[in-house]
């Protein structure tokens, strides 16, 4: 009988690391559409993005219950508490990633009914892929318990951090230089913010993968504490 249990704990824990997944798969979709309609101006494209975020949404609150459901049933101690923990906090990030993909989504189209009149000549697309990389990078360390791997998402995010403030600058200098260009220019930083937003959520991810394998608590840790930490 408790092998039987066992197993059906198992699987219910395979199951909901599974879901993490296949959610973090529509989100990475979430995104790679909304970067690409921001050129193509595909309404189609980006109508689906916005409609997408009630399925990232749903994943998200089917998750948690699942996950508050197996520690009410199963109560799991050590390891198992510590997946579960690292799911819920997962699952939040990944909202909060399907969210921003919709705002990039609607400046997009905000973009596009304007016919790009007036739009500052921005090079966005490299930081939106290295934020892409980040994401399905922590997925991988998720799916393998891949420490290294984490950490090297964390160490990326200063790069995003870095593209943004420049992107930032540019956009300055176009605005003071021709006032027409402000609009545009405005929306096209709410769209390099909601990158920068994403790389951090994929920083937080992988900190949550280093907690699952070892234990520790790496929010808030500069990058050469948590490698001391994790020597």
């Amino acid at each position: 009988m408790s092998e039987h249990i066992s197993k059906q704990f198992d699987a219910e824990l395979e199951s909901v690391r599974s879901r993490v997944l296949q959610m973090g798969g529509l989100v990475e979709e979430q995104i790679l559409r909304a970067v690409e309609s921001l050129d193509s101006g595909d309404m189609e494209r980006i109508e689906k993005t916005i409609a997408d975020d009630h399925r990232v949404n749903a994943l998200e609150v089917g998750l948690d219950e699942a996950c508050v459901h197996i520690i009410a049933r199963r109560q799991p101690a050590a390891g198992d508490l510590r997946l579960l923990i690292t799911v819920i906090k997962t699952i939040t990030d990944l909202e909060r990633i399907g969210d921003e993909a919709e705002k990039i989504a609607r400046m997009a189209k905000l973009i596009h009914a304007a016919e790009r009149q007036h739009m500052p000549r921005i090079e966005i697309k490299h930081v939106a892929q290295r934020a892409v990389a980040m994401l399905r990078q922590s997925l991988d360390a998720f799916a393998r318990l891949d420490v290294a791997e984490a950490m090297r998402v964390v160490k990326q995010d200063s790069a995003v951090d870095d593209e943004f403030r420049a992107i930032m600058r540019q956009l300055i200098t176009f605005m003071m230089e021709d006032p027409r260009t402000i609009t545009r220019a405005l929306e096209i930083l709410f769209i390099a913010k909601a990158i920068e937003r994403i790389g951090d959520h994929a920083k937080n991810m992988s900190e949550y993968v280093i907690y699952l394998v070892k234990g520790r608590d790496v929010r808030h840790v500069s990058v050469d504490e948590m490698e001391r930490l994790l020597d």
